[in-house]
């Protein structure tokens, strides 16, 4: 909710119902978990585009379960008790649509990018940064 308050819900709608999807901060441990098991070996990160209005974005980096923290995916029955543990990362304040290099994208935009890829353990070699089918940036 505070996502989409802060900044709209960057035209993300359920297709079938027309309602606003869920948005919520980049979560790494989910992220991590779900690369692992589809036995990813490049992730593209999308609708990078949005949060070019936050002065901060906070990134969930692990789960706090009964006063402990995990940076590994729980089991089903500890999830339900799990807490998100948020680092809080500075925004770049710039619409960044319409970049073609990363490069050229500002630093502290770059900056987000390589800390998660860091914390989720495999290349981020695709950005979306705008709406369109061609607003993407290639990275090896």
């Amino acid at each position: 909710d505070e996502l989409r308050r802060r900044g709209g819900d960057g035209g993300e709608y359920g297709a079938t119902t027309g309602r606003p999807r869920r948005m919520g901060w980049f979560d790494c441990v989910a992220s991590k978990y779900g690369c692992r098991i589809q036995g990813t070996t490049d992730v593209a990160f999308t609708v990078l585009d949005v949060l070019g209005y936050l002065d901060e974005i906070p990134v969930c980096v692990g789960y706090e379960i009964d006063g402990e923290v995990t940076t590994e995916f729980p089991t089903t029955h500890l999830l339900e008790k799990a807490k998100p543990v948020l680092e809080v990362l500075p925004g770049w304040k710039c619409d960044i649509r319409g970049i073609k290099k990363y490069e050229d994208l500002p630093e502290n935009c770059r900056k987000y990018i390589e800390f998660v890829e860091e914390k989720i353990g495999f290349p981020i070699t695709m950005i979306s940064n705008g709406p369109s089918r061609e607003d993407i940036i290639y990275r090896k």
